[in-house]
Order: C-alpha cells, then structure tokens, then sequence
C-alpha cells in the first residue's frame, strides 16, 4: 500500500502559527460548554469522517473484524478496547502474506458498503450552512480513496483535503488533521473534527488541538465503560442537525 506522508507535517510542529493549545472541555453531552467562558471561539473549518458521520452506517464492522482476526481472537481484543478495535494497527503487524489476505477481507466488506452508500440525514444541509459562512470542510476516513471518489460523485458534495487511508499515518494519529490545518493555513484551534468514533475521531481531533464533536446516533457512548477513556468530546449529538445550533451558540462563524 503506497505511504503518503506529505514533508510538510513535520513543519507543523516548528511554525508560530500552529500552537496548539488547551482547549476548555465541555461535559460529553449535547451543547454545554460554560456559558461564563470568555469570547467565543472563532471557527474557520470543519473536518469531516465519512463512513457513519456523512454517510449511513452500511458496514458490518463486528463482522469484517470476526472474519480477519477470529472468533477468539475478536473476543480476546474487544474485551482489552472497549472504546473499539483499530483493525489497520493489528494487520500492519502481521506478515506481508498475511497482510494482504486481511487487506482482502476488509476491501470485500467496503465494496459491499459502497453498493449501499447512503448520504447521513442532516449532511447536505450542515454542508449548505457552512458554505453561507464561508467555513472550510475538509474530511478524513480510514476508508480507501475510491470510497471518497465515489462519495464525491453520488452526492455532489466536495471536501477538501479529502485524506483516505492511504495518507499515513491515519487515525486516531493527529496528523492527517494537522495536514489539513497547514493546508488551510489555519489553527487546529480553529478547526472542529466530526465523527461518530471516539477512538479514532474524537483522539484524533483532541491530540491535534482541535475541538471534537462525537455524533452518538443511538447513545452508544453513554455505557460506563467510555467513561474512563483518554480523549472526551467537546460536544456529543444524536443527528447532524443539531450541529447548527452548537456552531452558532459557541463559535465565531465570521470570516
């Protein structure tokens, strides 16, 4: 699989224009951060997952996980993560032969999602609401590139940088959201990530120095056992729509 880490990530960390600060943290549930704060944040971009935030969950994870690990071997690591299985991290240490057996299984299982792609109720608007503001939206998937194309063509909504799996190293890591805000020239503090995983969407925002929203569509994440996890979400929804509302009341939307 080809490595597509750009020579500028690095620059990131030396640039004035990229401090990464401490950000306030709200309580992980639907817009509540303190209305005492000081000024609001100013908001200049959003980033976006794509699989289970842009679009409907069609991908059977627990059974693309069973059938590259194993029964036993699922059970054993579930149990280890509760916060989720990061299937790359165990497949890139594994022999090349058995690599690519496994780089199989998980192509079929996205090649089956893609024949039922479906937009996520709320996208397109959220999407219309931060074009009228003249916000950038840029997106992050662990999904392949041909994923992304065909999501761009069926919707005829654009993202960009739209950063697949094939630029390294991918999520949870910070720096596919780091490339991002170097190619807005802008800073992570500035910038919103999105998406429906707190393994990977939420610890991926979080570690770059951004805000963090966990779309929680059915109240997953309000088990127990998330309670304890390294990276919280700024804000947590049910529905895209409620998105609105969260940027207005908390963010600086001018340009």
């Amino acid at each position: 699989m080809p490595l597509f880490l750009p020579r500028t990530t690095a620059a990131l960390f030396l640039s004035p224009k990229f401090k990464i600060p401490k950000l306030p943290m709200a309580a992980a549930t639907n817009i509540t951060l303190s209305t005492a704060a000081a000024p609001r944040a100013r908001l200049r971009g959003v980033v976006f997952d794509m699989d289970g935030t842009l679009t409907v969950p069609v991908i059977d994870f627990s059974a693309m996980y069973k059938a590259v690990l194993g029964e036993k071997e699922y059970i054993r690591i579930r149990a280890e993560n509760p916060s989720g299985i990061d299937i790359l991290h165990h497949i890139e240490s594994w022999s090349v032969e058995k690599q690519q057996k496994a780089y199989d299984t998980v192509a079929d299982f996205e090649r089956r999602g893609l024949e039922r792609l479906q937009i996520m109720p709320g996208a397109a608007e959220l999407c219309g609401f931060l074009d009228s503001k003249n916000i950038r939206r840029g997106l992050i998937t662990r999904n392949v590139k041909s994923a992304v194309d065909l999501f761009h063509e069926r919707f005829r909504l654009s993202f960009s940088p739209a950063l697949s799996r094939e630029f390294r190293p991918y999520k949870p890591d910070p720096a596919p959201l780091l490339h991002i805000c170097l190619a807005w020239e802008v800073n992570p503090s500035e910038v919103m990530m999105i998406g429906d995983s707190l393994k990977d969407d939420v610890a991926c925002g979080k570690r770059a120095g951004a805000f963090a929203c966990l779309l929680d569509e059915v109240g997953r994440y309000d088990s127990p056992e998330f309670a304890n996890v390294d990276h919280k979400p700024d804000f947590k929804v049910s529905s895209l729509t409620e998105i609105h509302s969260i940027l207005e009341k908390h963010f600086d939307l001018a340009p």
